[in-house]
């Protein structure tokens, strides 16, 4: 345990005071952007592409998973991620005469190189290119057709937060714009404040789960699969936590066998179908004796790790911003510092 006298203070951490901020860089970003995304959503309505290619790593991957379930919900497009390394290392590129494909890329730094080798391919290949990305003077940005500017401001911590809630934002505003749906629209809107909402939220019944535990499954399904995702990697990096993350339908086929008395699962479910999976298998890694901390919208703030009840396609990102909040202060709880994991850089340039 780590001694109280002399533990650092969670809000004095970069990773905290970035991931605060995320509430702020939405708004920013909605407001640069207004144009863009409306340009965008008219050019979708009037020549639905055959197939979405989403190109990312890391985080910025974790966003492109949310998207596909929110493109392919909402508008009926299929979505594919593309493997880097096809272009990268194998030299190999889609088909040409791709025009009827839209290939959305997602990255902070806008510049690793085998991710700018995909976009080229893409693009060469005549895929309509959307780029959303912080550095808006990095290769990638200077590459798009469209630039979605994520507008997060700099972000010094090697953990991305504000930034990939950024992308979460900018990928349902596309598919709000794109479908023509209220709902969405008006959900979109409300980020902003309700992530600030989100940050106000204190899971200290999981970050207690966590303190001592050395592996662990994350959950979630659908729209929530993505952040599930987004938290076993910044438990992996923050936490020094062996964390997996399973779909809920997925980990019944096979990882379940290993989950006992005391082995812990942090659930993510959003208030519709798809949550419901999600608290089915919570309650039943709960009946074999695992230690489970449940993020449940449709409890709309009950639980030890309260989350928020909306529109269910901005649940996820209300639920990973709170998340933010348990994960920097479980890592100095920890001993570690959240703001550099050991053999970590800020941008991974990946060949």
């Amino acid at each position: 345990m780590t001694d109280p006298s002399t533990a650092t203070a969670p809000e004095s951490t970069l990773m905290f005071r970035e991931a605060a901020e995320a509430g702020a860089a939405v708004s920013r970003m909605l407001a640069a952007n207004t144009a863009a995304l409306t340009a965008l959503g008219e050019r979708l309505r009037a020549t639905p592409p055959a197939v979405v290619v989403t190109c990312a790593r890391g985080s910025s991957d974790h966003a492109a998973t949310y998207g596909k379930y929110l493109i392919e919900t909402m508008t009926g497009v299929p979505v594919a991620s593309a493997a880097p390394s096809v272009a990268s290392i194998y030299a190999a590129a889609p088909a040409r005469g791709s025009i009827g494909m839209l290939c959305i890329a997602i990255s902070q730094s806008g510049r690793s190189p085998d991710l700018l080798a995909t976009v080229a391919t893409y693009k060469a290949a005549g895929a309509h290119v959307v780029a959303l990305v912080n550095d808006e003077t990095s290769p990638l940005a200077e590459t798009a057709d469209t630039l979605i500017a994520l507008k997060a401001g700099p972000e010094k911590s090697v953990a991305a937060t504000k930034s990939y809630i950024a992308a979460l934002a900018a990928l349902s505003a596309i598919v709000a714009h794109w479908s023509g749906d209220d709902a969405l629209t008006d959900a979109v809107s409300t980020l902003p404040t309700r992530l600030e909402q989100a940050w106000g939220l204190e899971w200290t019944g999981m970050a207690a789960m966590l303190h001592d535990a050395r592996n662990l499954f994350v959950i979630g399904r659908g729209l929530g699969y993505g952040i599930a995702q987004e938290a076993a990697l910044k438990l992996k990096e923050t936490c020094a936590l062996h964390a997996e993350a399973f779909s809920a339908a997925e980990v019944r086929h096979g990882p379940m066998a290993i989950v006992n008395d005391g082995f812990p699962v942090i659930a993510f479910a959003t208030s519709d179908t798809a949550g419901d999976g999600v608290r089915d298998a919570a309650a039943e890694f709960a009946a074999r004796g695992a230690r489970v901390a449940l993020a449940d919208a449709g409890a709309n703030g009950g639980g030890d790790a309260p989350a928020l009840a909306a529109h269910p396609a901005i649940e996820p990102i209300l639920m990973i911003q709170s998340f933010y909040r348990m994960a920097n202060a479980l890592s100095l709880a920890r001993g570690l510092n959240p703001d550099a994991p050991q053999h970590l850089s800020k941008v991974t340039r990946t060949l």
